[in-house]
């Protein structure tokens, strides 16, 4: 019986913010009204984007992927945060926790390859324009997202299984508000060095992959923007990028900083890595849509329009 317990754990224990706990009432509230922003402003982006056929084009589909993969990167976390430092709800069950690390990562990885295609279909929007409804067809596109899907659930699937072959007879007090792969195979008294291989090495080596093409595709694209005779036509094309090119410096600036914090800051305070975590997995979900309403003309324009449209109304 002891042994099955140690396979299967009933629950584990997010300590929450170690150091700050007379501060999570207060903590909890920016907390909170960024999660409101994120599923307000990515639910008003996939509405958008439903109704208007002027933005049924490659990129806003795969922005509307990008949306619903946000929605679920902060339902996954910030409600649990918020019972947490609220309630005191520290208890979360091994299964809640191995789903809350499953869609952690493959939100992860998801937005990664999202930022990839839409990378793509910028080169081939600038590179190739008289040919781009031709290349990136309906039928392409979906391909791709379905590629993109299934290419990130094989990827962090055996996540899973690697947690659940572990024995938990120890502590599971986990020192942080959410579960993540390594953080809860390190609580096990067994050999968890797969766990750190595969963990680190197969995730970051698919991000890296995305990372590499999406240089590529820029290069590509500075190359064919240089070469235009009119700096009007330049500005032009590089305007249609600039959102794009904003969303993926607050993607992986914070992604490699927090990496490296991990690696080598020894000297960071806990409570400072784990607050950073947090708003690393609360932030960027809640500016996506606020960097596309500003930086792309034809969603503000519906968007306008929309609220418009309601005040008359």
């Amino acid at each position: 019986m002891y042994n099955l317990s140690c396979y299967n754990p009933s629950s584990f224990i997010l300590v929450g913010i170690p150091g700050l706990e007379r501060f999570h009432s207060w903590i909890g509230i920016p907390f909170c009204v960024i999660y409101v922003l994120a599923i307000v402003g990515n639910c008003t982006l996939l509405y958008l984007i439903a109704v208007e056929h002027s933005l049924h084009e490659p990129m806003f589909f795969f922005l509307a992927m990008l949306a619903t993969t946000d929605c679920i990167l902060s339902t996954d976390t910030v409600p649990k945060l918020l019972s947490n430092l609220w309630l005191g709800s520290q208890e979360i069950t091994f299964s809640g926790c191995l789903t809350q690390m499953f869609f952690l990562h493959f939100s992860f990885v998801v937005d990664s390859a999202i930022l990839l295609a839409m990378g793509f279909d910028r080169y081939v929007a600038i590179c190739f324009p008289l040919r781009y409804t031709t290349i990136l067809t309906p039928r392409v596109v979906i391909k791709v997202m379905v590629t993109i899907t299934v290419r990130s659930f094989c990827v962090i699937l055996p996540d899973v299984f690697l947690l659940k072959r572990l024995p938990f007879c120890g502590t599971r007090i986990i020192p942080h508000t959410y579960c993540e792969h390594i953080g809860v195979a390190r609580l096990s008294s067994a050999d968890i060095s797969i766990n750190i291989w595969y963990g680190f090495s197969v995730p970051l080596m698919t991000v890296f992959s995305d990372v590499i093409f999406i240089a590529v595709s820029y290069a590509f694209i500075l190359r064919a923007v240089f070469q235009l005779s009119s700096q009007g036509a330049r500005q032009k094309a590089l305007s249609t990028c600039g959102s794009h090119v904003c969303v993926i410096l607050m993607f992986y600036t914070p992604a490699t900083f927090s990496i490296l914090a991990h690696r080598f800051g020894h000297s960071v305070p806990r409570n400072v890595l784990i607050l950073f975590a947090n708003f690393y997995v609360a932030i960027p979900p809640a500016l996506n849509p606020v960097v596309y309403g500003v930086k792309n003309k034809q969603i503000q324009d519906k968007f306008i329009l929309l609220f418009s449209l309601k005040k008359t109304q």
